[in-house]
């Protein structure tokens, strides 16, 4: 076991060593130490278990090395950042994030931190709980109240949409009849009076058709996800955390993860949740769409597309869309997959189109489905 602990001005007793030894030993979450530079102090026996390293190969390397793109590049200005500011981002709050395996595959993990001194040394302890079986039973608990609710709406739209029919027939006949009078009236008889009712007929026309886009409002609202809670949010955490969500399952496919965030298009006002819920389904589905591919390369980047909106894409090294669904990709119950039942991406177009946003794909020139999509801007939310 490393000596953490063997400073000229950090000594302690050998009781005090053996205690902490038989602690690395036997504590069931996995457990590292590092210091101010983020070199690996100490490596339990369930971190070695998790990760698969021995402690002896991780001692003196930096922490980084446990983390998948972009985490790692980006570590060592995080620790620099909190010694310089002394602003906590992770250290005593938590959160979930993404692990690398030995492997090379990736895996979600709930990351605590602390912070101690030993005499005027800083060191940070890091307790790492895997959520990989946790996370499978959640998202697939979430994948099916995503179904139902939407299946539900779907068929209470079919009722819904029954008892509007009439509703909404009325105002259509009526702008109709009164512009056909109209008509009538400016082709036989174009005097001032006739005018001035042609006039009378197309206002009523006007106020049909308002009655009629009020009712199809209803009918859209209706098969919304309801009211949303949007606020100012880090798209970079958001896209952590799907990914450590989305990522379950598949390390056995040897997936080659690329995030690249833009640090000028980090905050969107969304509803967390559902913005999550989006980026679940397309990470998913660029995973499934590579199962059988030579090259399984998923790509997550983010960029500004205006003033005020962000643009999150999904890119995959799969055999692209079939053509035949290509057109209807996007409404309830279109699917290429074999066991899917074609609303996760309907699901995602309602979600992203309530945001003020929209929804699309893309054939990649080399292979492969690149999707697209945009919320609102953080940034312009503040203005």
């Amino acid at each position: 076991m490393t000596d953490i602990m063997d400073q000229p001005d950090s000594e302690l007793e050998p009781d005090a060593e053996a205690h902490l030894r038989s602690i690395l030993a036997t504590v069931p979450d996995a457990m590292l130490v590092i210091d101010e530079r983020g070199t690996i102090l100490s490596f339990s026996a369930a971190a070695e278990r998790m990760f698969g390293y021995d402690e002896a190969e991780v001692a003196g390397v930096n922490v980084s090395m446990l983390m998948p793109s972009p985490d790692r590049e980006r570590h060592d200005q995080y620790l620099v950042n909190y010694l310089t500011t002394g602003k906590r981002k992770i250290i005593g709050i938590g959160r979930v994030t993404t692990a690398l395996h030995r492997d090379g595959s990736t895996f979600p993990i709930e990351l605590s931190v602390g912070e101690a001194w030993l005499g005027d040394r800083r060191i940070f302890t890091g307790f790492i709980r895997d959520l990989t079986e946790r996370q499978e039973t959640l998202l697939r608990l979430q994948d099916l109240q995503s179904e139902l609710a939407h299946v539900g709406r779907v068929s209470e739209m079919g009722t819904l949409a029954s008892s509007l029919a009439h509703e909404l027939n009325q105002p259509l006949t009526a702008v109709a009849s009164y512009c056909e009078g109209a008509r009538e009236l400016l082709d036989h008889n174009p005097d001032p009076e006739a005018l001035a009712m042609a006039r009378e007929a197309l206002d009523e026309a006007a106020q049909q058709a308002v009655r009629a886009g009020q009712i199809v409002r209803r009918l859209r609202d209706f098969m919304s996800n309801g009211e949303m809670e949007r606020r100012v949010e880090s798209l970079q955490r958001l896209v952590t955390e799907a990914n450590a969500l989305a990522l379950v399952g598949s390390r056995e496919h040897g997936i080659d993860v690329q995030v690249s965030l833009d640090p000028n298009a980090d905050k969107v006002f969304v509803d967390r949740i559902q913005i999550q819920q989006v980026l679940v389904n397309l990470i998913r589905n660029a995973i499934d769409a590579m199962i059988d591919a030579p090259l399984r390369c998923l790509v997550v980047r983010t960029a500004l597309k205006g003033q005020r909106l962000v643009e999150v894409v999904i890119e995959d090294t799969g055999s692209g869309i079939n053509e035949t669904v290509a057109t209807q990709l996007f409404q309830p119950f279109v699917t290429s997959k074999q066991n899917g039942m074609g609303i996760g991406l309907s699901i995602c177009r309602t979600i992203v189109e309530a945001h003020g946003g929209r929804i699309w794909f893309e054939p990649r020139h080399d292979g492969g489905t690149a999707f697209h999509f945009t919320v609102p801007s953080g940034e312009a939310k503040d203005d």
